[in-house]
């Protein structure tokens, strides 16, 4: 009897120890790694990670001695997938009578390997008013500008002509506008503001990725986005933030006064990079936030040739006057 309750007892405390080193890859902001490398990379694909760990706790039912591991490491999946799972439940909202939409597209064009007739054609289709083109380089920015010309009085405004610059266009139907560049972020970014957008603000974005040795300038873009959450300006930010939900930083960037549209209408599987991987293998990194007091509408994804990205286009209703 001794020997069971002996064998019984080292069973429980070998399986703690598996599923805690389990959840280090899925939750490593819970041991303090989730701005280590490669805990920080691996995190963006969490959702996907849930999954796998799902299976492995099937595959580990075979085994008897595995039995009370396996429970432990299902029941930290399914724990896993009830936080994520919000993400996906909401649905597409329609606006109301005292609001007006504004339509938002992002596009992170590869520093110009994108094909620029396949993007005019989206904004053709698609009609947004305001267009952010992460990595839009001179050549391939005038290329779609070109493509644009006579067309809904699209106007292009780049930062600086750099390997990572970021631009706008604007379509004419808001107005004279005033876009600055503002450049507290490592790849630097737009501020778009006056004309008919009274006194929302958008932002033209494209943040630092988490590379194994560049993880601070990543957390300097992180950190520059929640001051603008927590400014007072109604504002949205449009971009490749090269950050998820799952990453820490991201959600407490926008913790004080944002919302991501697209877990806001049921969109937040919808992954975005890379784009020549299939859905099921992507992440979802191209976002559009908008302050509280901005009503997410809808958010939608589409291809576009010669990028890694897939280009996003989102509404949001904005309260009048």
């Amino acid at each position: 009897m001794d020997n069971e309750k002996a064998w019984f007892v080292r069973r429980i405390v070998l399986s703690v120890l598996f599923v805690v080193i389990v959840a280090v890859p899925l939750y490593p902001e819970l041991y303090g790694l989730d701005e280590v490398t490669p805990f920080a990379q691996l995190v963006a694909f969490r959702p996907q990670g849930l999954v796998l760990v799902f299976v492995l706790a099937l595959l580990m039912l075979i085994r008897k001695g595995w039995r009370i591991a396996a429970g432990l490491v299902a029941v930290l999946a399914l724990i896993g997938a009830g936080l994520t799972l919000p993400r996906v439940l909401s649905d597409p909202k329609t606006p109301a009578a005292d609001t007006r939409v504004l339509t938002i597209m992002v596009a992170n064009v590869l520093g110009g390997g994108a094909n620029a007739g396949a993007v005019a054609e989206l904004i053709r289709e698609r009609k947004p008013d305001l267009v952010s083109l992460p990595e839009a380089q001179v050549d391939v920015r005038e290329e779609i500008r070109a493509q644009l010309v006579g067309y809904a009085g699209y106007t292009e405004q780049p930062t600086r002509a750099v390997e990572s610059a970021t631009s706008v266009l604007v379509a004419a139907s808001l107005g004279a506008v005033q876009v600055k560049a503002d450049l507290p972020t490592t790849f630097g970014n737009l501020m778009v503001t006056g004309g008919n957008l009274g006194q929302l603000r958008l932002v033209a974005y494209h943040g630092f990725p988490p590379l194994p040795e560049d993880v601070p300038p990543w957390k300097h873009d992180l950190t520059q986005l929640r001051r603008w959450c927590a400014q007072d300006p109604p504002t949205i930010v449009a971009g490749d933030f090269n950050a998820t939900l799952d990453h820490a930083d991201f959600r407490w960037a926008m913790a004080s006064n944002c919302h991501s549209v697209a877990p806001s209408v049921g969109g937040g599987f919808k992954g975005t990079w890379p784009s020549d991987q299939p859905p099921i293998a992507r992440t979802q990194i191209d976002h559009v936030l908008a302050t509280r007091t901005l009503r997410p509408l809808r958010f939608a994804t589409y291809e576009i040739k010669g990028t890694d990205h897939l280009a996003v286009i989102a509404t949001v209703a904005v309260p009048k006057g």
